[in-house]
């Protein structure tokens, strides 16, 4: 059986773009558990200017018109012989319908990970052009799909309400093996971290920075590290409302960091926030678990059963200044003697080690490949 993961860009896991990421991950771990697979990457700029990997990487140049697929990247669909089975990422993007139907026109099997794009916060966003595009384009991808995945029970409830289907299926992804637990440093402060793309609506970054006023105010040494770039305006704004609040010396900036640089960083780091209205699952909180870090997280990530079920942070029902500061709270008092602090600490190891085990992960998968 041969599997081709289709995406837009090139899988590169020095990007902010999580989809790339967590693709760049999968594609890693079945070519290691002896899976013929390959990622095919529609792109601007097909030049292969990323890390080396272990699996094979084919660049289709991008159409000027979003909906056309190259002519190379038809042929090479077509050619594809029983034993072939496409897996689609991301949800509402005309390029991935366009080759959907040219695989139902070649009787190709495919499956599709709309990574977040389906749940109901996310489809409320543009939603009167969403509605449309579904209508007309998306509607007819996921009937021509073999199996619809998605990463979390949010996506699949959004998507229920909007196309009742029978093809829905739950696999979450995995994380590599997990390193030395590294002691932190204490330095006498208490350091919250938040990690991605600055997106202020998407990812609750004003949210985040009002919950954290709310904290600092009791604990006058605490800090928030923001990791991650985005749209200059956005930066600006929130460098504004820390300053309105004046809390800005207390908010430190990095930018984007990747590989170790951003590892050391999260090791410095005593709690991960991510306040998010609409996620797939946040590839950043299993890095951080693994690390032995607890994460407040809403329940849009669609980490918060395994965080409750694990104790291994805080999960608060909405992206609201309140509860992020009462989450904070509630670990910082939690943390605040050795015993708990390693007892958190452990338990968010366990988790990534019990519920994200690549190995039985894996399994899912090939299963719902070979059906």
């Amino acid at each position: 059986m041969e599997i081709i993961h289709l995406i837009l860009g090139k899988a590169n896991p020095e990007r902010m773009n999580g989809v790339n990421k967590v693709v760049h991950e999968m594609a890693t771990r079945q070519c290691e558990s002896g899976e013929n697979v390959e990622v095919w990457g529609i792109t601007n700029h097909p030049v292969h200017d990323y890390p080396v990997r272990s699996f094979t990487t084919r660049l289709f140049q991008s159409e000027r018109n979003i909906f056309w697929l190259s002519d190379v990247l038809k042929k090479e669909i077509s050619a594809k012989q029983k034993g072939t089975i496409f897996h689609l990422h991301g949800g509402f993007i005309p390029q991935m319908y366009s080759a959907s139907m040219w695989m139902k026109k070649n009787k190709i099997p495919f499956i599709i990970t709309p990574h977040g794009s389906y749940n109901k916060i996310a489809m409320l966003k543009n939603k009167f052009l969403k509605q449309l595009y579904f209508h007309f384009f998306e509607r007819k991808m996921l009937s021509a799909a073999n199996s619809i995945h998605s990463l979390g029970q949010s996506e699949i409830d959004g998507l229920q309400s909007v196309f009742p289907n029978d093809k829905s299926v739950l696999i979450p992804y995995g994380l590599e093996s997990l390193k030395e637990l590294v002691q932190w440093k204490n330095t006498g402060e208490f350091i919250v971290g938040y990690c991605g793309r600055l997106d202020l609506y998407t990812k609750g970054l004003i949210e985040l920075l009002q919950g954290f006023a709310l904290f600092r105010q009791e604990q006058t040494g605490a800090k928030l590290w923001i990791i991650g770039d985005g749209k200059d305006q956005d930066k600006e704004k929130l460098i504004k409302v820390a300053t309105a609040m004046n809390i800005q010396n207390s908010i430190v900036f990095f930018g984007s960091r990747y590989g170790e640089e951003k590892n050391i960083l999260l090791l410095h780091i005593n709690v991960l926030a991510v306040p998010s209205r609409n996620e797939g699952l946040p590839t950043v909180v299993l890095e951080a678990a693994a690390m032995g870090i607890p994460c407040l997280v809403t329940r849009a990530t669609n980490t918060g059963d395994y965080i409750n079920r694990y104790i291994a942070g805080i999960v608060i029902e909405h992206t609201d200044p309140n509860e992020i500061h009462y989450g904070l709270k509630r670990l910082y008092y939690a943390m605040q003697t050795e015993i708990g602090t390693q007892a958190i600490r452990a338990n968010a190891r366990r988790m990534i080690k019990e519920a994200f085990d690549w190995k039985l992960i894996l399994g899912r998968f090939h299963k719902l490949y070979e059906a």
